[in-house]
């Protein structure tokens, strides 16, 4: 788990063969992919997954992104990717950890931040709106 987080969710995956590059390990592209399966069954956690955002006529676009490489991620490797929702009154901030899922052995990590924008006027939201922070309060 990750320090300090407010919630966190895991997954179990093997990395599957299409997301190898000629060198035989994971593109570095297809690693936001593994974050967006933990990122997902974490805002599944407080039922507020991209369904509920647009149904509560908002959309959160990433803004920002971090990542990490430690070790290289193989062919048929089973990786634990873990989500942390570390800040979330006025943005999304998850970090993430993906390990191996025998030894335990960091192998990569990463942030994304997302803000709040209304549907129906893009506008960008400066705190995080009551959609939000009334499915964490409920949470805790």
């Amino acid at each position: 788990m990750i320090k300090k987080s407010l919630l966190y969710a895991e997954v179990e995956m093997e990395v599957p063969f299409q997301d190898v590059d000629a060198m035989q390990v994971v593109w570095h592209g297809n690693y936001f992919r593994y974050f967006e399966v933990a990122r997902s069954k974490l805002l599944r956690m407080i039922d507020y997954d991209y369904a509920e955002m647009r149904a509560s006529n908002y959309m959160w676009p990433i803004i920002e992104t971090r990542v990490r490489f430690v070790q290289a991620l193989r062919y048929r490797q089973l990786i634990l990717v873990g989500a942390a929702l570390m800040e979330w009154e006025n943005r999304l901030k998850i970090d993430y950890l993906i390990r191996d899922s025998h030894s335990g052995a960091r192998l990569t990590t990463g942030t994304t931040v997302q803000c709040a924008v209304d549907v129906h006027n893009n506008e960008l939201q400066l705190v995080s709106p009551p959609a939000l922070l009334e499915r964490l309060k409920a949470h805790l």
